[in-house]
């Protein structure tokens, strides 16, 4: 489990450090491509793995290749673009994740991962904070996704790397802190999941909602 850990956290930090160098068009482009189209290139294959055609998945794969050799001229001038997109799509997916469970009679996100851990019965006040978590995570995900906006469209490349490559990390670990010292705040200790209860939640809610998607 440490070692897992441990190799998790190089790879973070050799990520942060290509989209950084990418971001601002230091080394070699080709590289930055490469490691900027990986994720959006893997996320369109996890989706494509659910369907049973062979045919329709090496069709895929096909187009994905000629699109990527067209493309690529162009996505080496735009290295930082392609950084912004996936800052920007991942903070918008998840304020939509958070924000969607606020709306329509849903079950707040939050809500639904405390009630994994603590049953059904959870209190008024479980209910209050949760509810309210849920609206915080939504709002910060929305604002880091503006001040990341503002900034790759008016500040220099070099400031709009720092905040979306460098700063986004201690960002969320900053959130997460002051989510725990607010929840110390207002619920007793017996309603105090620790963080690694947190996680374990919330991996096991993802995993719940990728069965039901399942056909």
């Amino acid at each position: 489990m440490k070692l897992r850990a441990a190799g998790s956290g190089l790879v973070l930090l050799g990520w942060i450090a290509a989209s950084h160098l990418g971001s601002t068009g230091r080394g070699p482009m080709d590289l930055h491509v490469a490691v900027a189209v990986a994720p959006l290139v893997l996320a369109v294959f996890v989706v494509a793995a659910r369907w049973r055609s062979l045919l329709l998945k090496l069709l895929l794969a096909l187009a994905c290749a000629g699109l990527l050799w067209v493309l690529w001229p162009l996505l080496r001038q735009q290295v930082a673009f392609l950084y912004y997109l996936q800052h920007l799509g991942v903070h918008l997916a998840l304020a939509a994740l958070f924000g969607a469970s606020l709306m329509g009679g849903a079950e707040p996100l939050v809500t639904r991962m405390a009630r994994g851990i603590f049953g059904p019965g959870l209190s008024a006040r479980n209910l209050r904070y949760t509810r309210q978590v849920t609206w915080a995570w939504t709002a910060f995900f929305l604002l880091n996704a503006s001040v990341s906006t503002g900034l790759f469209l008016l500040a220099p490349r070099e400031g709009w790397s720092v905040h979306a490559n460098v700063l986004t990390g201690p960002l969320l670990g900053l959130m997460f802190l002051l989510e725990s010292l607010w929840r110390r705040c207002v619920l007793p200790p017996h309603e105090r999941p620790g963080l690694a209860t947190v996680v374990q939640a919330w991996r096991r809610d993802h995993e719940r909602r990728r069965g039901a998607h399942r056909p």
